[in-house]
């Protein structure tokens, strides 16, 4: 997969991304759900379990940068 095919996939925070974590996250990709290491796009957000969230960055093979899709 490409990094233009995985930017603007929406997922869900599986475990909580935040500084100093690694959070989680579950996208539909590829004809199937798959779970990549996460990390916030901005600094110093945390971003909770179950949050839609939006991947902004792909770091193959397992790594994205994300932010949440709608505002709480």
């Amino acid at each position: 997969m490409d990094d233009a095919s995985m930017v603007g996939l929406m997922g869900r925070v599986t475990g909580t991304v935040g500084p100093g974590l690694v959070g989680e996250v579950i996208v539909r990709v590829r004809g199937g759900a798959e779970h990549f290491l996460a990390y916030p796009a901005t600094g110093g957000e945390r971003i909770e379990r179950g949050t839609v969230v939006m991947v902004v960055e792909y770091q193959p093979p397992r790594t994205v940068y994300v932010q949440a899709a709608y505002d709480s």
